[in-house]
């Protein structure tokens, strides 16, 4: 294509921070993928529906160390995914997320548990019953506070999630091995 001389000169000058900014995307990719084979509790997290490589990540750093969290109630309400309660002599009424906390986690986890939703039939299940109840946002919250209480249980027991799917499972793992 025949282009004025400053065109050009700008046209080349794109291409070139484009090709440079392609590069330093895979230089990191590899660098997180070289980080995530390594790490044993990302590849547990691995297992678990809707958990990809850079969630995985994000959800070991931002939990850290699971035994800081004596129980999975501990997390959940760390994250900010746990129902407010509201008391007054004997009457007890829960309300909204706390919303106190890990934005980050908070956020993954509702993320994840959107698609953990469409290929995970136990999830799934608990997705509709809630949605029939209390709505579409409310449910997809619940089952990411449960996807949180199963990560807890997941990451204390070193034991990878038990209805996992085992060619997603294996997919992941090879994507990972790549890097």
């Amino acid at each position: 294509m025949k282009l004025k001389p400053l065109d050009r000169l700008l046209l080349d000058s794109f291409i070139e921070q484009i090709e440079c900014l392609e590069r330093l995307t895979r230089n990191v990719d590899v660098e997180i993928g070289c980080r995530a084979s390594v790490d044993g509790d990302v590849r547990l997290l691995l297992s678990l529906t809707g958990v990809g490589v850079y969630s995985a990540l994000l959800i070991k750093s931002e939990i850290g160390d699971i035994r800081r969290f004596p129980n999975y109630k501990k997390l959940v309400s760390w994250a900010g995914l746990a129902p407010s309660l509201y008391q007054s002599g004997n009457v007890e009424r829960h309300g909204r997320i706390t919303k106190q906390g890990s934005k980050l986690l908070r956020w993954v986890m509702v993320e994840c548990a959107r698609i953990a939703v469409q290929y995970d039939a136990r999830l799934c299940e608990f997705y509709e019953r809630v949605k029939r109840r209390r709505g579409e946002q409310k449910a997809l919250v619940a089952v990411a506070a449960k996807m949180l209480k199963i990560i807890w249980f997941m990451l204390t027991r070193r034991e990878p999630y038990q209805s996992r799917n085992a060619r997603l499972y294996e997919e992941k793992i090879y994507r990972l091995s790549r890097y």
